[in-house]
């Protein structure tokens, strides 16, 4: 596989969506991450998310927040409500009836911020299974969402969407195994993906990154990058290395609490695509 050493990468600026674990804890069981006789820290939690949302903010990004609602302790993994594109929104619809409430209050914060958005057919669970890289799409189904979703969101953005089948339970969506770290470069654990995807992803990324399978179970892949920075699991330390070989400056954040809900920093952050801004603003 060919590898570049280090180069200058160039940090965009982002606006991102949160919504904080006020409601946080884990009632149930709808990953293998999930075990409800293991008790949560909320006020940790809390911690841990004001950490990487401030993290956020002093790398120069856009912060808004979406107040959580009681009874839905999931809400704080933001990425799941919605992918957003030039101002586009394609809303969700969960595999799980848990979390079935929290589509409508993503969609509604939303459309008050005046983007336009479009209700799903199809299943779909977000920016936890689409992942923009450059001018295509990246798309994962096996766990979570619908293969039709796929074909819905190439129709309503226009852009290449690019299936990737998801086969091992521990990576339920796509964001939990891969990571887009640029237009031309991404992070990932091969054996997360079928023996079809993982020759597409090297096909079209031939200098991945390949993360250890510590570092992907230590959530190290859901991670959030800026085109320069890339904010990853402080546990992920080889994952960490490879990014500085190649002239990324990692972000080590602490979200351990929040993988007891099965995410990460990636989960609880969802990027706001506006209509005239596809891939942020240069810093």
């Amino acid at each position: 596989m060919p590898v570049t050493g280090p180069r200058t990468r160039t940090a965009r600026r982002r606006r991102y969506l949160m919504c904080p674990p006020d409601h946080f804890a884990v009632t149930y069981e709808i990953n293998p991450w999930m075990d409800i006789s293991r008790p949560v820290d909320t006020a940790l939690a809390r911690a841990q998310w004001e950490h990487l949302r401030r993290t956020y903010l002093d790398l120069g990004h856009t912060v808004d927040v979406l107040d959580p609602l009681p009874g839905l302790p999931d809400m704080v993994y933001a990425a799941n409500g919605a992918f957003i594109l030039g101002g586009r929104v394609l809303a969700v619809r969960f595999r799980h009836p848990e979390r079935a409430a929290e589509a409508p209050a993503y969609a509604a914060w939303l459309a008050a911020a005046g983007l336009e958005v479009t209700e799903p057919v199809a299943v779909n669970e977000g920016e936890g299974d689409f992942l923009l890289a450059g001018e295509v799409l990246l798309a994962g189904t096996g766990f979570r969402t619908d293969r039709a979703a796929h074909a819905e969101a190439q129709e309503l953005f226009g852009v290449p969407v690019v299936s990737l089948q998801l086969v091992d339970p521990r990576f339920y969506h796509l964001d939990t195994a891969l990571a887009v770290l640029d237009e031309e470069t991404i992070a990932w654990w091969p054996p997360a993906f079928s023996p079809g995807s993982q020759a597409v992803l090297r096909r079209l990324f031939p200098e991945a990154i390949e993360a250890t399978e510590p570092d992907a179970v230590a959530f190290g892949l859901n991670a959030v990058s800026d085109g320069r920075h890339v904010v990853v699991a402080a546990a992920a330390h080889d994952l960490r290395a490879q990014l500085a070989a190649r002239g990324f400056v990692p972000v080590p954040v602490d979200m351990s609490e929040l993988l007891k809900g099965g995410g990460g920093a990636k989960c609880c952050t969802l990027e706001v695509r506006g209509p005239d801004a596809r891939d942020g603003e240069a810093a």
